[in-house]
């Protein structure tokens, strides 16, 4: 039995709504999650060849600590979103080649530190801003996806689309109950609640950023399914037809969502279900956001996750690098994955206005919580009168660093600064201690409102916690 995994559905009514997932075989049926409340019995939510899983929706107050039970055993929660709290982001739960053969020490090293850090001083949110699942290798072992993408057969039969659909659904569940199974993480997410936002590696590596004859073959189209359908299920304990609240399309069209808490929202738009190689966001991304600045609150802080950063330096040379150089071409889907490709410059601004204006609506700062690239790091965006964005990079949690060549690379581009708004400069700064722009060390990035006031600071995998950053 791998659970419970604990996922925040919605706040409302004072109260935090919640759902704990369960993966069992064998017949095995949960117990039931037992709170001051009540009994909560738990459902089957999907059936697999050799799972079963489950979920049980409970909720708790949100002005307080509180705990629950299950199986005989009691989890506490630091439940309180109304005064001082503590959260933890977290990004890149892998890797893209051989992740399952990791040694589990040194590949949840840092899942390990995390649960130090919650016992030390509890957390009340645990974000994950992308790549929580390594999903590149499911379409190995299959005569119609062992070639993607470079090679896709022209006109699968329905029978050998059907039998591809069931191969990715079976190599996605063992992945899932391998990630949740790990002792490091299954304890801390019976104790802290999730909220996930998915990247390309939760479906493959460059997912959006593919060639159309790729994303749209009948291999791509059942690749994204059971990804989604998978995401869903394993990411926020859902399927479709019955999503959480927060959810701003209740079709699934897109994923994106939004909470509210006092003083705080946390705002998470999809950047990956209507993506192309022209946009990263669709109508209904776009939508959400709009709805998301008409009615922003009058005071508190808002944190935008950006699955990829949003702030950043200017990728235009290194993608006219790789027009002249044929060896870097591999790299291609990477840049265009990004806000500061050529291709999403007018999407880019867009976002950035919009932000802008929501600040300057407000009066108060922004704060964007990034993962991706496997480096830590962070930018500033001038607003005007006073006000900035701030953003955070935390990556990744359990995918090893890239050489530290390529943080210097990254770092001197930097140098140079960016400016898609006409009097809103970005600058990539430092992290608290550190001599380079980017850090090449595993990490994870921890976020503390103190009397209205936020600070952040950064877990190294080497060199430690960084001093905290006023936001």
């Amino acid at each position: 039995m791998i659970g419970p995994i604990l996922f925040l559905d919605d706040i409302a009514d004072g109260r935090i709504r919640l759902s704990a997932l369960f993966i069992a075989q064998g017949g095995q049926t949960p117990a039931p999650i037992k709170t001051i409340g009540g009994a909560y019995k738990p459902v089957v939510l999907a059936r697999f060849d050799r799972a079963v899983i489950w979920r049980a929706r409970f909720d708790l107050p949100a002005d307080r600590g509180c705990e629950y039970r299950w199986n005989g055993d009691s989890f506490f929660l630091a439940g309180n979103l109304q005064g001082d709290m503590r959260i933890a982001y977290v990004s890149c739960n892998g890797e893209e080649v051989g992740d399952q053969q990791r040694d589990g020490a040194e590949r949840n090293a840092m899942w390990a530190r995390l649960c130090d850090a919650h016992r030390a001083a509890p957390f009340s949110l645990l974000l994950h801003g992308g790549d929580q699942v390594y999903a590149d290798e499911i379409t190995k072992g299959h005569p119609l996806s062992e070639g993607w993408p470079l090679h896709i057969p022209d006109d699968p039969t329905r029978a050998a689309l059907d039998d591809l659909r069931h191969h990715l659904q079976k190599r996605l569940l063992e992945r899932y109950a391998a990630l949740y199974a790990a002792p490091e993480f299954a304890w801390i997410a019976a104790r802290v609640p999730s909220l996930m936002q998915w990247d390309d590696h939760d479906i493959c590596d460059g997912w959006g950023s593919l060639r159309r004859r790729q994303a749209h073959s009948a291999i791509g189209q059942a690749l994204f399914s059971a990804a989604r359908e998978s995401f869903l299920i394993f990411q926020q304990a859902a399927v479709d037809g019955d999503l959480p609240a927060r959810f701003h399309d209740p079709s699934g069209t897109h994923l994106g969502w939004h909470i509210h808490a006092p003083g705080l929202q946390i705002l998470a738009p999809d950047l990956r279900s209507e993506r192309d190689r022209r946009s990263i966001m669709g109508p209904g991304g776009w939508a959400m956001m709009g709805e998301a600045a008409r009615h922003m609150p009058q005071a508190g802080r808002m944190m935008l996750m950006s699955s990829v950063p949003l702030l950043g330096p200017r990728l235009s040379i290194l993608e006219a690098l790789m027009v002249l150089v044929p060896a870097m071409q591999k790299y291609e889907d990477d840049l265009r994955d990004q806000w500061q490709s050529r291709a999403h410059r007018a999407q880019w601004r867009r976002m950035l206005r919009l932000l802008r204006d929501m600040a300057h609506a407000q009066g108060d700062n922004i704060t964007v919580l990034s993962g991706e690239i496997h480096l830590a790091t962070r930018a500033v965006m001038d607003l005007g009168a006073g006000l900035r964005i701030d953003q955070l990079v935390a990556s990744g949690i359990a995918h090893r660093a890239p050489p530290r060549a390529w943080a210097r690379l990254l770092g001197s581009l930097a140098r140079l600064g960016a400016a898609p708004l006409a009097q809103h400069p970005i600058r990539i700064r430092r992290l608290p201690g550190q001599t380079g722009r980017y850090v090449a060390e595993r990490n994870y990035l921890l976020l503390e409102r103190r009397a209205t006031r936020w600070r952040a600071s950064w877990e190294l995998e080497t060199s430690g916690r960084t001093a905290e950053l006023a936001l």
